[in-house]
């Protein structure tokens, strides 16, 4: 057991949850779901996929059938990694784009081949323990008999009206008598519960190639779009080793590219260089430091990182050890930079954890990308499709440039800690470019500062913009820490204590007979256990 403290300093309703087992995420009905595969005799990975199968049907907001997804498990004796995203259309070309600014980020040009159904059945067959049909129970009664909305869910519903209400099947799907639901009212969806049964009772064979493979491909097809049901037929997950680093006594695992979890480790590879628990805990000094090696780190990653097979560079040349010092000299620990690349070229998700008693741990993501995704609802199948097309590049020459058949760049990254070559957290905070930051901001907590995970996931967070041009702070900084990091040069902007903009964590630490369950104050959710 890593040392960690039991002070709660910020603001927060939440106490963690102590326990044998656990489940951790961001609405309660799902984390449930995931609790009742646990009480039925399943491990972690049923809870897991239990509790991302319901979380399509309560969370539509952040994540649906139609999503990408990333996992991270833990068997008792190491970290593998799970690529479930889905690769562009074989038709799409730069040209087909010409005349655009950036990426469509709405309608059938934004989709790719979704890929979470085949995390599902790929982790369920790998490391499953119930039937796959069972871990759809929960997921299938809230869909076809109803749920009540949760507050933060509604208010992300409402934010997302006006930009999609005009996208296909959008508001006949989720505008029920022609407004998003509010908080407390019942939502029903049975043709997803529909959906989600004919997935259950193939292995997810008809996802992709059979009947609800072609009415995805059909309504594409009415509507412009280039998918065709040889590209989802074509489709596999594929299983990765994770890449890692170590930042003091711990090491933080991370999925490799096409995800964007190398900014993660290239951060804290900077840090290695700089005395953070000298800084003390919130103070100017520390969280200006760990600004600018994500900084470096975005820039290196926003240059580079691509489908694995369009990238000229490889993870391991960003983590060399002579390549993170000298990235660690360019900090003025006196005035914030916009630094580039070291290299030069030749919004929505759900994140959960699960850990049983066995000492099974999981670190999942899941994601539509923005909010419910591209907008796109293929008729009477309740499927929202993602909008992860729109992470891919238009510049001819970055190795994301668009291209037919390629995985885009990815926002959404599990995290697995693990020392001495044993695990001590499965962890996330969804949120976009916010994930990094995320993960930089709870691993300094932890291995710097020794603070407990609640504590920590209850902390004001900073995030730096996505043009890297200000930086974001929650309410809860110190005034003077602010007057400090305004005077070194960091454009600062005051998000209200209601933003959505500082992500979501979900965090399971693990004790010496038993975890620490953590679930973020910013959302619904919550951790569960016995």
């Amino acid at each position: 057991m890593h040392a960690t403290d039991w002070q709660f300093p910020y603001a927060s309703q939440r106490m963690p949850v102590l326990a044998k087992n656990i489940v951790a995420t961001s609405q309660p009905l799902a984390a449930q779901a995931g609790l009742r595969m646990l009480l039925k005799g399943g491990n972690a990975v049923d809870a897991a996929l239990a509790t991302a199968i319901a979380a399509t049907v309560v969370e539509p907001v952040a994540n649906g059938i139609g999503g990408d997804a990333f996992a991270l498990v833990w068997d008792g004796k190491k970290v593998h990694g799970l690529n479930a995203s889905g690769r562009s259309p074989q038709a799409w070309t730069p040209d087909r784009f010409k005349g655009l600014s950036a990426m469509p980020t709405k309608g059938w040009d934004s989709v790719v081949v979704p890929g979470a159904v085949s995390a599902w059945v790929e982790l369920s067959k790998r490391f499953g323990k119930l039937a796959f049909a069972e871990l759809f129970v929960p997921a299938i009664e809230y869909a076809r008999h109803g749920f009540h909305v949760s507050p933060t869910i509604s208010r992300q519903w409402h934010a997302q009206v006006p930009l999609l209400f005009e996208q296909p099947g959008f508001s006949s799907a989720f505008l029920p008598a022609g407004q998003a639901p509010g908080a407390g009212q019942i939502f029903a969806f049975p043709a997803q519960a529909d959906t989600l049964s004919a997935i259950a009772q193939t292995y997810g064979e008809t996802f992709y190639r059979g009947e609800i493979a072609e009415k995805i491909v059909a309504d594409s097809r009415l509507h412009g779009g280039a998918l065709t049901y040889k590209d989802f037929a074509d489709h596999r997950p594929f299983w990765v080793e994770p890449i890692s680093h170590q930042y003091r006594d711990l090491t933080l695992h991370e999925i490799p590219p096409n995800g964007q979890g190398l900014a993660a480790l290239i951060a804290l590879g900077i840090l290695n260089h700089l005395d953070i628990r000298g800084m003390g805990i919130d103070t100017a000094e520390s969280i200006h430091a760990q600004i600018e090696a994500t900084k470096l780190a975005f820039a290196d990653v926003y240059a580079h990182v691509a489908d694995p097979q369009a990238m000229a560079l490889n993870s391991s040349q960003f983590l060399d050890p002579d390549y993170l010092s000298g990235r660690a000299k360019l900090i003025n620990m006196e005035k914030a930079q916009w630094p580039g690349t070291g290299y030069q070229r030749s919004e929505g998700t759900v994140y959960l954890a699960a850990a049983d008693s066995n000492g099974m741990m999981v670190s999942y993501i899941q994601s539509n990308f923005r909010g419910f995704g591209s907008g796109v609802v293929v008729p009477e199948t309740g499927i929202s499709m993602g909008n992860r097309g729109s992470g891919f590049s238009l510049d001819p020459d970055h190795p994301n440039v668009v291209g037919g058949g390629k995985l885009p760049f990815h926002t959404i990254i599990p995290g697995f800690v693990t020392k001495n070559d044993e695990a001590v957290m499965s962890f996330g905070v969804m949120g976009a470019n916010m994930q990094p930051q995320g993960h930089v901001q709870m691993m300094t907590r932890l291995a710097d500062f020794g603070q407990n995970m609640q504590a920590a996931s209850d902390a004001p967070r900073w995030k730096i913009t996505e043009d890297q041009l200000g930086l974001m702070v929650e309410p809860g900084f110190d005034e003077k820490v602010l007057e400090q990091l305004a005077s070194r040069g960091h454009r600062l902007i005051f998000a209200p204590r209601e933003s959505t903009e500082f992500g979501a964590a979900q965090l399971i630490f693990r004790l010496n007979d038993g975890y620490l369950g953590a679930s973020e104050r910013r959302r619904d959710g919550q951790a569960v256990g016995f």
